[in-house]
């Protein structure tokens, strides 16, 4: 794989952009959309999440929104490398996410951080996720946060 286009490069940067904000703003619905034809796995919990429906109710159902109707968050996204194959429509990403949250009750801070490691696909001329795997490899206080309790749902090493 290589760099391939500028805009191809955009465009695939330009979702996972569009996914932070989603998240941030709460928009469950947009997550959906953006994974509609994608999987979502995390790693150290089983199982996996596919499609627009179940993405979009995963997140309903672990994430808490505030009476603003947001996360309260800040999803970082940083360290970006994308290996484009411009022939096989078909990219793979890297990089590195810090979640940050401030709330009435706890002051600006990180509260996850970890790494992301992406699939991408081209159809019609438009680049999609095809997949997101998570890792978690930094959690701090995710009581505001979070609806579950993520040490409860990992798998046992």
């Amino acid at each position: 794989m290589n760099a391939g286009t500028w805009e191809s490069h955009h465009a695939i940067t330009t979702l996972m952009f569009r996914y932070a904000e989603a998240i941030d703003l709460a928009d469950f619905d947009m997550i959906g959309e953006l994974f509609a034809a994608a999987s979502i796995t995390n790693e150290g919990f089983p199982g996996e999440i596919r499609g627009r429906d179940a993405i979009a109710g995963l997140y309903r159902t672990t994430n808490m929104v505030h009476d603003d109707g947001t996360l309260r968050t800040r999803h970082v996204t940083t360290n970006v490398i994308v290996d484009i194959d411009e022939a096989a429509d078909r990219a793979e990403a890297r990089s590195y996410f810090v979640v940050f949250q401030c709330t009435a009750g706890l002051p600006l801070q990180p509260i996850v951080a970890g790494r992301y490691h992406d699939g991408f696909t081209r159809a019609g001329g438009t680049w999609h996720f095809a997949r997101r795997h998570i890792l978690l490899e930094a959690v701090g206080n995710v009581s505001e946060h979070l609806l579950i309790d993520l040490d409860a749902l990992r798998m046992p090493r």
